[in-house]
């Protein structure tokens, strides 16, 4: 398969581009994003370059996939895993691979939806990808825009096909791209408008690493550039923070946090909500740290939020 082709059934990327060697690397932000977390913080730029789950997907007869992929930067090792009819069926370790090699996916016999979920927090390069039958790109609904922090990047599962925007858009079949990045804040600099690319949708869940913060200014501005650059028209769903158990004492002031963010979302039209204490359990069973939701808090937090979405009509 081409480069070419493999960009057919390649997604939640906003660019590709073909590094040494011919191997494809996508990118889900523009240039002058990247240069922008470039010059504020290395680890959000780190960040902002890797695979956050993007997937190959396709309708497909084959009975073999294989591609060769290379590292060239990770953190939290999660995997590579292979979706059939919605079904996960094959799982591929980080932490068992080596920094450079080629994987084989065998098929069951017939017709298919694939999918293959590239690691979360990992930079992952993929070329040579190899198919033995005929393939259809998948089929997709609403282009969504996805933003947010850690937790939607997909730490956390430890499991690229099992963070919560994976489980979620499993059940929603989104055309997204994925712009969550570990550590990051409501900062209204990274928003810039994206040349060719316009969302049907937009979705917010940020706050997590900054509800401390004794002044909601940043929070005011980053709604207001945001509309300010997609309209008023293009429906926008927040998520507050969810809950967290790393700090007890501080729960009061997330609490109200949460509720300052909802009067500001208040008034825009456009804007949703989502109450994030309502997507996963209060319990230390759920999460991997008592902040990133483990396989099962974001299993439970990516079905609540379909949920959610279905209830709001968004």
């Amino acid at each position: 398969m081409t480069s070419e082709e493999l960009k057919t059934i390649y997604f939640g990327a906003y660019t590709f581009e073909e590094t040494e060697g011919d191997w494809l690397k996508a990118n889900q932000y523009s240039r002058a994003q990247m240069d922008y977390f470039k010059s504020s913080f290395e680890m959000w730029y780190e960040r902002c370059d890797a695979s956050s789950a993007k997937t190959i997907e396709m309708k497909t007869d084959s009975r073999k996939i294989s591609f060769e992929y290379k590292f060239i930067w990770h953190c939290s090792q999660d995997s590579f895993e292979l979706a059939v009819d919605g079904l996960v069926s094959d799982i591929r370790y980080v932490k068992d691979l080596p920094e450079e090699g080629s994987l084989t996916f065998d098929l069951p016999e017939g017709v298919k939806d694939v999918i293959i979920y590239l690691p979360a927090d990992a930079t992952v390069l993929i070329r040579n990808f190899e198919i033995d039958g005929t393939f259809t790109p998948a089929k997709k609904n609403e282009k969504v825009l996805w933003l947010g922090d850690s937790i939607t990047q997909g730490y956390g599962p430890l499991r690229s096909g099992q963070t919560y925007v994976s489980v979620a858009n499993r059940i929603l079949n989104y055309d997204i791209i994925n712009q969550g990045i570990g550590g990051y804040i409501y900062d209204k600099k990274s928003l810039m408008k994206m040349d060719g690319y316009t969302p049907d949708k937009i979705i917010v869940a940020l706050g997590t690493n900054q509800y401390g913060t004794e002044t909601m200014t940043d929070i005011e501005e980053y709604y207001e550039t945001l509309i300010g650059i997609y309209g008023g028209k293009i429906p926008v769903l927040c998520i507050t923070p969810l809950w967290r158990g790393d700090n007890e004492d501080g729960i009061a002031t997330l609490i109200r946090f949460c509720n300052n963010i909802k009067e500001i979302v208040s008034r825009y039209p456009n804007i949703k909500v989502v109450d994030g204490f309502k997507m996963v359990p209060h319990l230390p069973e759920y999460f991997l740290d008592n902040l990133h939701p483990n396989a099962l808090g974001a299993e439970c937090y990516g079905r609540n939020l379909v949920n959610e979405i279905r209830k709001l009509n968004f």
